[in-house]
C-alpha cells in the first residue's frame, strides 16, 4: 500500500504482513508493539463473533483481528481523542471501516457506551504498571497507554465481563509477573481464566509475559499451553513468531 497523501509529518506510516496492513502511528507518541500481535493471534474467535477491544489505541489490534477473521465485527474502545481519531482513519485506510467500528469512551463507564451482555468476545491490552510504578512517560499518549491513570487492570475486566454475554471470552496480555494479579482479578471480576500461554524472549530465559483467555461463568480448569519463544538461538525470530509477525 503506499504512503496516501496528506500525512502530518509527526505521524508514521507503518506496514504489518508485507503491506497487507498499513498503520498510521504518532513518531513520538503511543506506538504498538509486538504485544499487540501476540494477543491478536492468541485469541479464539469464531465466524460472527462481535469483538470489543478495550483501549484501543490506533486501533492495531481492532484491525489485525478483522483482517484475521473476515466475518468478526470489531468495536474498538479509546478514551484518548487523538488516538481514536487516528484509529478511525486507520480503518479506512485499510478498507476496514464497514467491520470496524471505533467509539471514544471512558471504560470505566462502559454501561453508559453499550448495553450489557452484547459481545462474544473482549481483548484487551491493558496498562501495565500502577500510578506509582516506574517511569511516568512526559508523552501523554504513552503515559495513558502504560500507566493506570485511565482505568485499573480491574476496571477493564470488569468492563470486559459487563460487555460479554454468558460464556464469552476475555483474552488478555499482561507482564508474566503480575501474573497472579491478573488471574486473581478476572476469577473475581467472573471471568474464569481457561488457557493461560507464557512468552519467552529466547529459549531458557524467564517469562516476560502472560496470555491468558477467560470465560465468563466458566468452569475452574486451567489449559497452561506450551510456551512461546520469540527469538531463536541464532538471534532471528523462531518460526512461530514470524508467523505471528507476518514473515
Amino acid at each position: 500500500m503506499s504512503r496516501p497523501p496528506g500525512i502530518p509529518a509527526d505521524e508514521s506510516l507503518d506496514t504489518l504482513y508485507q503491506g497487507k496492513l498499513s498503520i498510521l502511528q504518532s513518531r513520538a507518541g503511543y506506538r504498538f508493539s509486538l504485544d499487540a500481535l501476540l494477543l491478536g493471534h492468541f485469541v479464539k474467535i469464531r465466524a460472527r463473533d462481535k469483538i470489543a477491544d478495550l483501549g484501543t489505541g490506533n486501533g492495531v489490534i481492532a484491525l489485525l483481528l478483522a483482517t484475521l477473521r473476515p466475518t468478526a465485527q470489531v468495536v474498538g474502545i479509546e478514551i484518548q481523542e487523538a488516538m481514536v481519531t487516528r484509529a478511525i482513519r486507520n480503518a479506512k485506510l485499510n478498507r476496514l471501516h464497514q467491520r470496524v467500528e471505533i467509539v471514544q469512551g471512558d471504560v470505566r463507564s462502559i454501561n453508559d457506551i453499550f448495553p450489557a451482555e452484547s459481545f462474544d468476545v473482549a481483548v484487551c491490552n491493558p496498562p501495565y504498571r500502577g500510578l506509582k510504578s516506574g517511569r511516568i512517560n512526559p508523552d501523554w499518549e504513552r503515559r495513558v497507554a502504560r500507566h493506570e491513570i485511565k482505568g485499573s487492570l480491574q476496571d477493564f475486566l470488569r468492563a470486559g465481563a459487563y460487555l460479554l454475554r454468558p460464556k464469552g471470552r476475555m483474552a488478555l496480555i499482561f507482564p508474566a509477573a503480575r501474573a497472579v494479579d491478573l488471574l486473581q482479578a478476572m476469577r473475581t471480576e467472573g471471568v474464569e481464566p481457561k488457557r493461560l500461554r507464557l512468552v519467552h524472549s529466547a529459549a531458557g530465559s524467564a517469562a516476560a509475559l502472560a496470555l491468558v483467555e477467560g470465560t465468563k461463568g466458566g468452569r475452574r480448569e486451567l489449559d497452561v499451553m506450551p510456551p512461546l519463544v520469540v527469538y531463536a538461538a541464532d538471534g532471528g525470530y523462531t518460526t512461530e513468531a514470524k508467523v505471528i509477525l507476518g514473515e
